[in-house]
């Protein structure tokens, strides 16, 4: 990666992604591989998914190693970066990207959900946050990712969306307090993803609505890439981003400035018509 984004006045730039074996996390990975530089790869669980995800930024031509933490624990989150600190001295990059969440109606969420939900999505990103900086020795970046849910309600989702609008305000905090450091700190908000994880929202979790009956509502009538996503986050990690900090960039394709009623039902002459031409 060139010498001008983000982070290190010189040398390789290294950057850390948490939950990066699969999804947005792996479509990151690879972004930053053809910029080169070196990649650090956490998984939870699946090594054979994190080590294929190493392999194949190497051949994309950046340099890379995988690294087992539970972020879900403190004991993980401070093991994670102690290997970055003994492999590579140094970093560049943080991505929060690991997440998970048990979907449930509100009166059917109990405390040990409440406490799952911030120990695995609000607390690894601060204590990341808080031992990224002290490998940040010429400055650099922190990304949190989060959703639309953060600032939309919507059935089963009020557990994690509650988690991410407390990381998007995270994001301001560090953003301030991390400036005189030459850190900047910004958020990515993501709308319907094509993921694993959209997946599993629509396909998995009982008595969900269908997907088809979110899709014709979103202006772009399409659910958005991880790649779009990893665009995104590589964007703030770059030169271009450089005034940035403290802000939460929306990829949703127009989902979350729409309202009822929608255009999708509308009918006769309010119904969107083609795009016009000159020849018309």
């Amino acid at each position: 990666m060139s010498r001008q984004q983000g982070g290190n006045g010189g040398g390789e730039q290294v950057s850390l992604i948490t939950g990066a074996s699969r999804g947005i996390g792996r479509a990151l990975a690879l972004t930053l591989a053809r910029q080169g530089g070196t990649v650090v790869v956490n998984y939870k669980k699946n090594a054979d998914l994190a080590e294929k995800t190493v392999a194949d930024v190497e051949e994309a031509g950046g340099s890379g190693f995988a690294v087992q933490a539970d972020v879900e624990t403190t004991e993980g989150v401070k093991a994670l970066f102690d290997e970055v600190a003994r492999r590579c001295g140094r970093l560049d990059h943080f991505v929060s990207n690991a997440a998970a969440s048990a979907f449930k109606n509100i009166v059917d969420v109990g405390p040990h959900h409440l406490d799952r939900s911030y120990a695995m999505n609000l607390r690894p990103f601060v204590l990341g946050a808080q031992e990224a900086v002290k490998l940040m020795d010429n400055g650099g970046r922190i990304v949190a990712l989060s959703s639309y849910g953060s600032v939309r309600a919507y059935p089963t989702y009020a557990m994690l969306g509650g988690m991410k609008a407390a990381i998007e305000s995270w994001v301001r905090y560090m953003a301030v307090e991390f400036a005189p450091y030459g850190i900047n700190v910004n958020g990515v908000n993501g709308g319907l993803i094509d993921s694993d994880s959209l997946d599993y929202f629509y396909n998995k979790v009982e008595g969900m609505a269908p997907m088809d009956s979110v899709l014709d509502r979103i202006p772009a009538n399409r659910p958005g890439t991880v790649q779009e996503m990893a665009d995104t986050v590589l964007f703030l990690l770059g030169a271009g981003s450089g005034y940035i900090t403290g802000q939460t960039l929306v990829v949703d394709g127009g989902l979350s400035i729409v309202a009822p009623p929608f255009h999708s039902e509308t009918g006769g002459p309010l119904s969107l018509p083609p795009r016009p031409t000159r020849d018309a």
